[in-house]
């Protein structure tokens, strides 16, 4: 061998050696990346894995990677063959090797809650719900808890609640709003701020709660009275099982009355009730109130229009941008432009949307067709009943959450302009929900706030043509367009808003033009229920027309923005004009006469100068 192939050898040798030392060298920098991107796997995380999963990756070592490979692309290939049950379990392995993988678990997340779920048969709704739920629970149980840095979770697990149970793509959406409005329903009552403010401040840890010995005393009591209480915060647990089912717990619901109005109840049932909403829902007491008083819709009845109200936490758009909002919050990178953080953003301010186009909720008992053939001939008599009370679920628009969505997207919008992007697809979907709270203010007799928000119309979008007519043609011309291509939001939003726009009306003494209100009303809905619904398709289908008049009046009644005595006039119409539907108000009359009384007395205070104009005066 000649000399100058020893020492091509012996440079290759140490060219060789220098870059293992440069490698090395970038060795711990490496480790610590992984270790701040969560990207570093334990032993822990194949203790629950199959045997032949187990070995395997003991065994390839750093050739896990190809396992995991091999196992996606057969998963990817089940679901493109609708095989979802199969790609279920492998999408579980892959999980178990790789927890810090979040496409994974959003690949799992998905297709429990979308694939799955519409598997079952419409006719079996709880079983689509039991998927749903599992694609929540695998988002935020387990997924989050291992990738708390990942927003895309976030945004995935928002999702869900947004368009799987607050749209209306699902033949059963309709239950899976119910379902979850139920179950949070006894963990928030009474939603007030008082109460989010002491389900914030309640205690943390069962130790902090029996620190109390008032406290103590009362959990001994319950314990001594049902042995089935159990001990620790098993008693928290069970305590609002005997509030939710007084009859299945006598004994202790004994123990519970007779601590009613007493302190240590109070503090035991907010912390019950706290403790809950973050074992089992993964909600933090102390964001929610927060959030409450960053989105919480408007006080009407606050002359200064700045004191929130509670958000309606059975609504699933709430729960969709709580998880929005966490996950800026938690995984956000300020300053810097993320396509992820885009999505999440929208996430927080189409729920808000949401919330105004249908965050009002009614649940209701309807009456619906028995199913005979799907009785057993021996257990079917004669007298049986055709039709049973099911419970329904009616969404419509709230106003009060308009100003909400108004500067969470103007701060939005702010954003990303100062990222130097052009928000342009953000600034489109504003004006058009600006456009669509313009019409639903107008139709609900609110002429002022409709003409603040059409001045902002003009005031952003200075370039578009149609602002350059007046408020009241470019409204006609927006409603003939809605009717061409009605969805049932703006159904809703249509109907709702012409039926209180004829109550106003007809409080007024303009019968004409209240009549001719209603009759519209009665129109699109007409349209609307021949183009869309039929037996085969109920999931975007209205209210009875009654029911949806009845819920236009309430609306209107609880509507702050119009003054009591205008409200007290079509109390006193309907009284005389229809008799029966005066008692289903008379409640309500009784509150609005003492609202009446209220602000008389105040209005006489300032005009004495004892009240200055600007105090906030609470209204019950």
């Amino acid at each position: 061998m000649k000399s100058r192939d020893y020492l091509i050898i012996f440079l290759c040798i140490v060219f060789a050696a220098s870059m293992l030392v440069v490698a090395n060298s970038q060795l711990g920098s490496i480790v610590s990346h992984r270790k701040d991107m969560k990207l570093i796997s334990s032993a822990e995380t194949l203790e629950n894995a199959p045997p032949s999963i187990a070995f395997a990756s003991v065994a390839l070592g750093a050739f896990r990677g190809i396992l995991v490979d091999v196992l996606w692309m057969r998963a990817d290939n089940l679901k493109m063959q609708g095989q979802f049950f199969d790609a279920k379990q492998l999408a579980e392995w892959i999980t178990i090797l790789q927890p810090r993988f979040a496409e994974v678990w959003d690949f799992q997340a998905w297709n429990m809650a979308y694939n799955i779920s519409v598997a079952m048969p419409a006719t079996q709704p709880q079983e689509r719900w039991r998927w749903v739920k599992n694609g929540i629970e695998l988002l935020r149980d387990q997924a989050i808890v291992k990738n708390p840095k990942s927003i895309s979770l976030y945004r995935s697990l928002g999702w869900i609640y947004f368009h799987k149970i607050g749209g209306v793509s699902d033949d059963v959406h309709k239950y899976y709003r119910l379902q979850l409005a139920l179950a949070i329903k006894p963990l928030i009552d009474p939603q007030t701020n008082e109460s989010y403010e002491k389900l914030a401040k309640a205690p943390k840890t069962w130790n902090q709660v029996i620190s109390d010995p008032a406290v103590v005393k009362l959990v001994n009591a319950l314990a001594q009275a049902d042995p089935n209480m159990g001990k620790g915060e098993a008693i928290a647990a069970n305590y609002l099982a005997v509030r939710a089912a007084p009859n299945q717990w006598p004994k202790a619901f004994e123990v519970v009355n007779r601590y009613r109005e007493t302190t240590e109840l109070e503090t035991f049932d907010y912390f019950a009730k706290a403790h809950q909403l973050r074992a089992a829902w993964k909600l933090d007491p102390e964001l929610m109130l927060e959030l409450n008083r960053t989105y919480g819709p408007i006080d009407f009845t606050d002359p200064n229009l700045t004191r929130r109200l509670p958000l309606n936490w059975e609504h699933a758009c709430v729960h969709s941008m709580y998880w929005g909002a966490l996950g800026l919050k938690v995984a956000g990178k300020p300053g810097e432009y993320r396509g992820d953080e885009v999505n999440t953003d929208r996430i927080v301010f189409h729920s808000l949307q949401e919330l105004f186009r249908t965050g009002k909720m009614v649940i209701y008992d309807t009456e619906m067709p028995i199913d005979i053939n799907a009785i057993p001939l021996d257990q079917r008599t004669p007298d049986m009943p055709t039709t049973q009370l099911v419970k329904s679920i009616y969404l419509f628009p709230d106003l009060r959450m308009f100003d909400s969505y108004d500067r969470a997207m103007d701060a939005v919008v702010d954003k990303y302009i100062k990222l130097k992007d052009d928000p342009v697809s953000i600034t489109n979907g504003q004006r058009n929900m600006l456009t669509n709270a313009l019409v639903s203010f107008y139709q609900g007799g609110h002429r002022d706030y409709a003409l603040k928000i059409y001045n902002k119309l003009r005031r952003l979008f200075p370039q578009r043509p149609e602002f350059r007519s007046d408020m009241v043609t470019f409204i006609r011309s927006q409603i003939k367009e809605e009717l061409q291509s009605v969805t049932i939001h703006d159904a809703v939003e249509q109907i709702q808003g012409m039926l209180v726009d004829s109550y106003m009306n007809y409080a007024l003494g303009n019968d004409d033009e209240a009549s001719g209100r209603e009759q519209m009303a009665r129109e699109i809905y007409d349209v609307y229920q021949k183009e869309w619904v039929t037996e085969k398709v109920k999931r975007v289908d209205l209210p009875e027309f009654s029911m949806m008049r009845y819920l236009a009046i309430e609306a209107f009644l609880n509507d702050d923005m119009y003054p009591p005595n205008l409200r007290l006039n079509l109390i006193g119409r309907i009284k005389l004009e229809k008799p029966e539907m005066f008692k289903q108000l008379e409640i309500k009359a009784n509150q609005l006469m003492q609202k009446e009384k209220e602000q008389q007395e105040r209005e006489k205070a300032q005009n004495q100068g004892n009240i200055p104009d600007n105090q906030n005066t609470p209204v019950p």
